[in-house]
């Protein structure tokens, strides 16, 4: 499906997401992986950007990547545990730093590269890491240096292989962008071609062809992934798609009747239930949050199982998931960013539901959801509506 396609392999580095947006942002299509779960389909990526990692190569616990069907065959770019990584794994020496490099630095040299393209000697870059590289690996050409990390940056001869050991990804790397745009644009040669409304076009085609002629139900939940969501199942399936839009009780004053308004003025086949005495009832007594959620959930799951139901020949389920949820899910590195709260709607549903899921924008950040709902000349309301949760006031009023 995508022209181009941008792979990042995940060492479990808080900025590995980042690196993503700001691809997505030059309009190039990137997924992360794990770097231990490399995808099947090597060859649909075109380039390849190995991401930070809080761990040193010089533990025995280092992350290894398997690189043999990349490095050497597909522009890479290794950003600092990358960097370190191809240092010391092929010839390099890297050792720990005097002075743990955290915080700003300036480019104190810089090779006159195609990859440097518009930086200037001077320009801020962010170093976050406590190895250095000493000895650059076998084949190794330097490309830049700050005033206390000689090796900042390094190509390697013979490949389009670059490392660097600063983040470009954030916002204090004043040059990032460029030097990311320099890299995937000028040296792989990636087309800029990935925007909200080849999103849409390409979205409602696959879709199209997925569906058919099947019904879809999706539950509406007046916040932007949904409702985004469901105007694209919209665009793809028109009628055949159901929105069941509840109203649990605990939503904010008005906001059942002028959110329902907004999506039948979109066009929407959706029916509006009011549930609030079921979910009310369900929360008497209770006023431990955590307690509180879960009622909410299942009173949900009956309420919109009982709707469901009423729909004859319902073979999908829609869902709004947007791709931090993927991620998380998937996440190689265990650690903080694996855990999902329990209200959310990543395998959420129950069993007893024996629907197909649909998920039309499961690769999507949430700014990007804005975008292409945007595009599809959404109500700036419904996309800038201040996010609200599922349990909805319950939670936010204590006791």
């Amino acid at each position: 499906m995508q022209h181009n396609n941008v792979l990042i392999l995940d060492f479990g580095s808080q900025y590995t997401q980042l690196i993503a947006r700001r691809v997505r942002e030059l309009n190039i299509y990137c997924e992360i992986h794990p770097y231990n779960k490399l995808p099947k389909n090597l060859e649909s990526y075109q380039a390849v950007i190995l991401s930070g990692s809080p761990s040193s190569v010089r533990s025995d616990e280092a992350p290894h990547p398997d690189l043999s069907q990349i490095r050497g065959k597909k522009p890479l770019l290794a950003v600092c545990y990358g960097a370190q990584y191809l240092a010391h794994f092929s010839g390099g020496k890297v050792a720990p730093s005097n002075t743990r490099e955290y915080g700003r630095a300036n480019l104190s040299f810089v090779d006159k590269h195609l990859f440097f393209e518009g930086i200037e000697k001077g320009s801020q870059v962010w170093m976050s890491h406590s190895d250095t590289i000493k000895d650059l690996p076998k084949g190794g050409l330097l490309l830049a240096s700050t005033h206390d990390v000689e090796n900042a940056a390094y190509t390697i001869e013979g490949e389009t292989t670059f490392a660097i050991q600063f983040h470009p990804e954030v916002y204090h790397s004043t040059d990032g962008k460029q030097l990311l745009e320099n890299f995937l644009v000028k040296i792989a040669g990636l087309n800029q071609d990935w925007t909200p409304q080849s999103f849409v076009e390409e979205t409602v085609t696959d879709l199209k062809i997925q569906l058919g002629d099947d019904r879809v139900v999706l539950g509406l939940s007046g916040g932007v992934d949904s409702s985004v969501a469901a105007m694209l199942l919209h665009k793809a399936i028109g009628k055949n798609l159901y929105c069941i839009f509840v109203n649990n009780g605990l939503l904010r004053k008005n906001e059942f009747e002028s959110v329902l308004q907004q999506y039948e003025g979109m066009g929407l086949n959706v029916k509006g239930v009011d549930a609030s005495a079921r979910f009310l009832s369900a929360l008497e007594e209770l006023s431990d949050p955590e307690q509180k959620r879960k009622a909410i959930g299942r009173v949900f799951i009956e309420v919109f199982d009982d709707e469901a139901h009423a729909i004859q020949d319902v073979t999908w389920l829609a869902q709004g998931t947007i791709y931090p949820d993927v991620i998380e899910s998937v996440s190689a590195t265990g650690g903080p960013s694996a855990t999902i709260k329990s209200h959310h709607n990543v395998g959420g549903l129950p069993d007893f539901m024996k629907l197909k899921i649909v998920e039309p924008l499961k690769s999507l950040f949430k700014d990007e959801v804005r975008r292409v709902g945007a595009s599809l000349n959404m109500d700036p309301m419904l996309l800038g509506r201040h996010p609200f949760p599922g349990p909805g006031l319950a939670i936010r009023i204590l006791g």
